[in-house]
């Protein structure tokens, strides 16, 4: 079986490659969006940081009490099996490449589309995984939330 959870990430120089498809808007408009897409490119990125870490309590503040991860294998997760996973190390995280982003806002929902290269042990197998995950958010109270993940491969 192989896991998949990889938002978007920097690489070890700090590059990133977004593209955003949006239709025209106002000045004003396009200041809010950028400053959102900026929000939550920096949440997804610090999900992966925080995986890394192994750090739940983290991960905790930046997902859905409802969360749900899909795995490549199409095997749902809730948040709680996937923090048992994380704190006993069947599911360990070690390094990450970001690939390609995109971000599509509309109103206080969002999709986030992340293709990374992620070394992780999954269950005994360790490997870099060609990963795509495409993220559900919510902006709550100024704070986008991950409602849920979807893993395929690319």
């Amino acid at each position: 079986m192989i896991f998949a959870l990889l938002p978007g990430c920097s690489d070890a120089g700090g590059k990133t490659n977004t593209e955003t498809k949006t239709k025209p808007q106002s000045d004003m408009e396009d200041n809010i969006n950028n400053n959102d897409e900026l929000q939550i490119l920096e949440a997804t990125r610090q999900l992966t940081e925080l995986m890394i870490g192994i750090n739940t309590q983290g991960i905790n503040k930046i997902v859905d009490n409802d969360f749900t991860l899909t795995h490549i294998t199409g095997h749902v997760q809730s948040k709680g099996e996937w923090f048992a996973e994380i704190e006993t190390e069947r599911m360990r995280y070690y390094s990450y490449k970001e690939i390609k982003t995109s971000v599509k806002i509309e109103g206080d929902k969002a999709t986030f589309v992340g293709q990374n290269l992620l070394d992780a042990r999954i269950w005994g197998s360790r490997n870099k995984w060609r990963l795509q995950q495409t993220m559900q958010l919510e902006k709550r109270n100024g704070k986008w939330i991950v409602l849920k993940s979807v893993a395929t491969t690319f």
